[in-house]
C-alpha cells in the first residue's frame, strides 16, 4: 500500500482537529472514507496512531511523532513543487551574465537592483570582457546572456536592442571650455586626446576617431587606456580630453567635467544590446525582459 500525499494530509488534518466530523468537513469528504483511510494508514505504519473515544480522538505517542513528520513531508513536497514551477517560469535559477566595461557604472547596477527586487530567486554570476569575447562566450555556452555595445549581427545568436546612449566630452575641470553647457567636437581640435587602447574598449576608440574625422580633424592622441577609469584619470590629470558614454557622468569623477556634444554624427550614438543563444531557458527570458525595462528607464 502506498503512503500517498492525500493519506498524509488526511491524517494531519485529523491530528489537528481530533474529531472525525470536523476533519472530514475540512477535507470535504464524509466520515466513513476518512476512518477507512486512517485504518489503512495504521496498517502501513504497523502500529496504532489514534485512540478513539466518545469525545473524538487522541493521538498515541507514535501518532504524535508521525503527525509531526507528516507535516514536514507535506511542506517539503509543497516547497519542491513551488521551486520547480519557479524555475520553469524563469523566476529562480543561476545565470552567467557577461557585460562590457562601459556598462558597469550605470546600467548594470540598476539591472542588479531590479533583479534582486523582482527576481529574488535568480542568482547572477558576472563576467566582464570585450564585446568580441563575450560574443564567443555566448556562442560556446560559457555565458548565458551578454550585455554589450554595438554588437555585430550574428546568424548564430539572437540580438535584442535595449537602448541607445550618446557619447559626451570628458574635460579636465580646469579646461577652457569646462564652464560651457555643451560643445561641438570641433571645439576640441587643438586638445590632446586619451583614447582606448586595443582592448575591451577598442570599438569606442574607432567611434571616437570616426566622429573626429566627421568633425573635420584628426585628434592628437597623447595617451591610451584600456578602461573608462583610465581614460577619465587622464582627463582628471589635466593632460587630455576624451569621450565617454553620457551615463558615465553619474560617477562624479573628481576633476572631470562632462559636457553633451551637439554634433549629429551617428558615431556618437551607441547601441546597447543583449546577446543570447536562440534556445534560451525561461530564466534568460525573465532577465532579458527585466533588462529591457531597466535599460530603457
Amino acid at each position: 500500500m502506498d503512503l500517498t500525499p492525500r493519506l498524509l494530509e488526511q491524517f494531519t488534518v485529523l491530528a489537528e482537529e481530533k474529531h472525525f466530523g470536523r476533519a472530514a468537513s475540512r477535507l470535504m469528504m464524509s466520515q466513513p472514507p476518512l476512518s477507512q483511510a486512517v485504518q489503512r494508514l495504521e496498517r502501513i505504519v504497523g502500529t496504532r496512531l489514534l485512540e478513539r473515544n466518545s469525545q473524538g480522538v487522541s493521538l498515541t505517542p507514535a501518532g504524535e511523532a508521525f503527525a509531526a513528520d507528516a507535516r514536514r513531508i507535506l511542506e517539503a513536497q509543497e516547497c519542491a513543487l513551488a521551486r520547480a514551477r519557479r524555475i520553469a517560469s524563469g523566476q529562480e535559477g543561476e545565470l552567467r551574465v557577461g557585460f562590457v566595461n562601459s556598462l558597469g557604472h550605470w546600467h548594470l547596477p540598476r539591472l542588479l537592483a531590479d533583479a534582486a527586487e523582482q527576481l529574488p530567486g535568480l542568482r547572477l554570476h558576472l563576467r566582464q570582457t570585450s564585446t568580441a569575447e563575450l560574443t564567443e562566450l555566448v556562442r560556446s555556452g560559457a555565458v548565458d546572456l551578454a550585455l554589450v555595445r554595438q554588437p555585430a549581427l550574428d546568424d548564430d545568436l539572437t540580438v535584442h536592442r535595449l537602448t541607445e546612449e550618446r557619447l559626451c566630452a570628458a574635460l579636465p575641470a580646469a579646461h577652457r571650455l569646462a564652464g560651457a553647457d555643451r560643445l561641438c567636437l570641433a571645439d576640441l581640435r587643438e586638445d590632446s586626446f586619451a583614447l582606448p587602447g586595443d582592448g575591451p574598449l577598442r570599438q569606442l576608440a574607432q567611434r571616437m576617431l570616426l566622429a573626429c574625422d566627421r568633425a573635420g580633424f584628426v585628434p592628437t592622441v597623447r595617451a591610451h587606456a584600456d578602461d573608462l577609469p583610465g581614460l577619465l584619470s587622464y582627463a582628471a590629470s589635466g593632460l587630455c580630453v576624451t569621450l565617454a558614454p553620457e551615463h558615465t557622468a553619474a560617477l562624479s569623477f573628481p576633476g572631470v567635467r562632462f559636457l553633451p556634444l551637439t554634433d549629429e554624427a551617428p558615431e556618437l550614438t551607441t547601441t546597447i544590446a543583449a546577446l543570447h543563444r536562440p534556445d534560451v531557458d525561461p530564466a534568460v527570458r525573465s532577465l532579458l525582459a527585466l533588462a529591457a525595462a531597466s535599460f530603457a528607464g
